[in-house]
């Protein structure tokens, strides 16, 4: 039993291929990301620039609470003192006021006081950082300082208002006691023995003992210590100005910037319709990409590659032809069907004219026919004899006729002999512009036609217009099976790809693979744009007395093969436009 050979599995890609498949797609988007260095750049610039001639002084201050016993462990600053709001009121414009009075500032000049200053607190701890802003050393300690001593006086002041206020409010309240006290002692003196003496006597004790209780109160607010902190850190003038440097700021901005272009490419990257990869193109047709054609520096290299100069895209062919051969499902059928998704299908025609070629090479009978019959062009490129090949569409009752008796617009009859130099030669239905191409393309003569693939060691290779363009593909489909797209992946949308397979699918097609190129000379990129047709060149002219001499065949009843007159060379013929 013959081992029927089956297109192995696309393997599964680890982590590491990922990230670098991901990081080279990234680097598609060559303008994001200079456009993110530069404006890192211009921002690194901005900053070095701006903050060359300001310079900054710290002082610090500890901050503590009234206490009359200043090392007793029992009493918490931080549960008395609230650090945001002595943050707050170190900022606040009372205490600006206060400094701009010991700096002999104005009052228009208060704002650009306040907005040089910065007070932060490290996290647990009772120490205000002041921190100043100027254009001198020496202003920035100076004011610095100004402002830490009109804080530190500000808050002894609050302090003191609140210590006299208590103390007020104490000796309000005792007055009237010891008023009261002063007359019952002397109402005391003048009564006699007994019952109500003995009850004011007990009445005195109690007023003394208030008396009493308020003036420990005073007292202990009269020895309370009343200072509101201390300056741990006086400001000196800076040294240094602030700020990383010019230079350090151009590298800070250019890794800010190359960071902010990579997340812009990879948001651009993430929103990008065309497949960012040969994985992506696979996951769309759910198929294997069988080839990728060299990026053509000829500006239009000829139609036919065999025997160039460049020898890559002609090795590129017969990959894909040597993966299409082992493919079981091309295998049984050996019918292929090349198209293209939408626009030009001049790559599409490249594409087949080479896989026919790369099949006779492998000594296989190839039949190419050009199913395009709305824009056919092979024939008038390839400019081969008017004769043609009973053998392969040479119907019974003459030729272009069909059982009924109607003469149809295609196919007429006609087939090329085409040389593929050393890969032999293959044979061409020529294409033609017809009424009706959904007639034409579903008639007898053409299902007859793509039929010879059953013939033992024969291809057929038909090339149809843009599937998503016309329906004229999936008229075949039934009849080809394998299908090969040729497309630009950065012209086409992987939702266009998914198309392609759901309408080939559902015609009852099998997309064998995908063949990637580039952008086309003088094409750009996903605007449409053709460029300009290259006409074919000439062939040489014959010379010698066997040209002179070599016979002409007048009709297929006269042709006799193998004379010499059946093949044309076609290494120097370039593409048209499609």
């Amino acid at each position: 039993m013959t081992e029927t050979h089956r297109p192995a599995a696309i393997p599964a890609e680890d982590e590491p291929d990922l990230l670098r498949d991901q990081f080279r797609q990234l680097t598609r988007y060559r303008k994001l990301i200079g456009a993110g260095i530069g404006i890192g750049l211009l921002g690194g610039a901005y900053l070095g620039i701006s903050t060359a001639d300001t310079y900054v002084a710290t002082a610090d201050v500890v901050l503590r609470t009234p206490t009359d016993d200043p090392f007793n462990p029992s009493i918490a600053a931080d549960k008395t003192v609230n650090i945001g709001s002595e943050r707050q009121t170190a900022l606040s414009s009372s205490i600006a006021k206060e400094a701009a009075k010991k700096l002999g500032l104005a009052e228009t000049e208060l704002a650009g006081l306040r907005s040089g200053l910065q007070v932060t607190n490290p996290p647990q701890s009772m120490v205000l950082k002041f921190t100043y802003t100027s254009a001198t050393p020496k202003e920035a300690a100076r004011r610095a300082n100004a402002l830490t001593e009109a804080y530190l006086a500000e808050r002894q002041k609050a302090l003191d208002v609140t210590r006299d206020k208590m103390v007020k409010s104490y000796k309000d309240q005792r007055d009237p006691v010891a008023k009261q006290l002063d007359e019952l002692v002397k109402e005391i003196a003048r009564m006699p023995a007994g019952t109500a003496r003995d009850a004011a006597l007990s009445q005195k004790t109690d007023l003394q003992s208030k008396v009493g209780q308020f003036n420990g109160n005073i007292s202990k607010l009269d020895a309370l210590d009343m200072t509101p902190g201390r300056v741990t850190t006086q400001a000196t003038p800076p040294t240094s100005p602030d700020g990383p440097g010019l230079p350090m700021s151009l590298a800070l901005g250019a890794a800010v910037g190359l960071a902010l272009g990579l997340l812009a490419a990879w948001v651009r990257l993430v929103f990008d319709p065309a497949p960012r990869s040969d994985g992506d193109v696979s996951r769309a047709l759910r198929a294997p990409v069988l080839g990728a054609l060299p990026r053509d520096k000829t500006g239009g290299g000829p139609l036919l590659a065999a025997g160039e100069a460049d020898p890559r895209l002609a090795e590129e062919y017969r990959s894909v032809a040597f993966r299409l051969a082992y493919d079981s499902r091309f295998a049984d059928r050996r019918r292929l069907l090349v198209v293209a998704p939408r626009g030009s299908s001049e790559t599409a025609a490249a594409v087949a004219v080479n896989l026919a070629a790369s099949f006779a090479e492998t000594g296989k009978d190839v039949l190419l026919i050009e199913a395009d019959l709305r824009t056919p062009v092979l024939a008038s490129q390839l400019r081969t004899d008017a004769g043609g090949r009973p053998r392969w569409s040479q119907m019974q009752g003459g030729p272009g006729a069909n059982a009924a008796g109607h003469e149809p617009d295609w196919p007429d009859g006609r087939q090329l002999a085409v040389d593929a130099g050393e890969s032999g030669s293959f044979d061409l239905i020529p294409g033609e512009r017809v009424r009706n191409v959904a007639r034409a393309l579903t008639s007898q003569r053409a299902t007859r036609l793509v039929s010879e693939a059953d013939s033992p060691n024969s291809t057929v290779v038909v090339l149809a217009p843009p599937v998503l363009s016309y329906a004229d593909a999936l008229a075949l489909v039934d009849r080809v099976d394998g299908v090969l797209v040729v497309c630009d992946p950065r012209a086409v949308h992987r939702t266009d790809l998914a198309r392609i397979r759901e309408l080939i699918s559902g015609a009852g097609g099998t997309v064998l693979g995908a063949v990637l190129h580039g952008p086309l000379p003088g094409e750009k990129r996903g605007n449409g744009r053709r460029r300009a047709p290259v006409a074919p060149a000439s062939p040489p002219p014959a010379s010698g007395p066997s040209a002179a001499a070599r016979p002409r065949p007048a009709g297929p009843e006269q042709h006799i093969p193998g004379d010499g007159t059946d093949t044309v060379a076609l290494r120097t013929v370039r593409t048209g436009q499609r």
